[in-house]
């Protein structure tokens, strides 16, 4: 088994994000579960940002725990999430998590994809081909 067990300054979460996070948690039921963030091709800038409640850690999953909240990477998304922060924003007109990624050379208007910097991009070319 390969799990890497990170730590908070691999990906940092805000106390906004924590606390939504926290929230989606207890709904949810299940006390073995944490966010699963990823990255998937597509978007208008190349690549997408992804979210979601799971309780299932892969060999190649990272865990980055904060504040009791599991956050679960793969280690290919962890190449183009390293030193992210996710923060949570609630406006008038919109909810949700918003992702501040130095991986990313631009991003589209709506903060959902992104363009990964050329040295980000082959660094998750040379993993992947490890």
């Amino acid at each position: 088994m390969s799990l890497i067990v990170g730590t908070s300054d691999q990906i940092k979460i805000t106390p906004r994000a924590l606390e939504r996070v926290s929230e989606l948690l207890k709904k949810e039921g299940n006390p073995n579960a944490g966010l699963r963030l990823y990255i998937s091709g597509g978007g208008c800038a190349g690549m997408s940002y992804g979210m979601s409640i799971d309780d299932t850690v892969g060999n190649d999953d990272a865990v980055v725990k904060s504040n009791g909240v599991k956050v679960i990477v793969d280690k290919l998304s962890l190449i183009y999430l390293r030193g992210s922060t996710i923060d949570y924003e609630e406006t008038l007109q919109t909810s949700g998590f918003k992702v501040d990624n130095p991986n990313a050379a631009a991003s589209c208007g709506c903060g959902l994809s992104f363009k990964a910097k050329k040295e980000t991009a082959d660094a998750a070319k040379q993993a992947n081909a490890n």
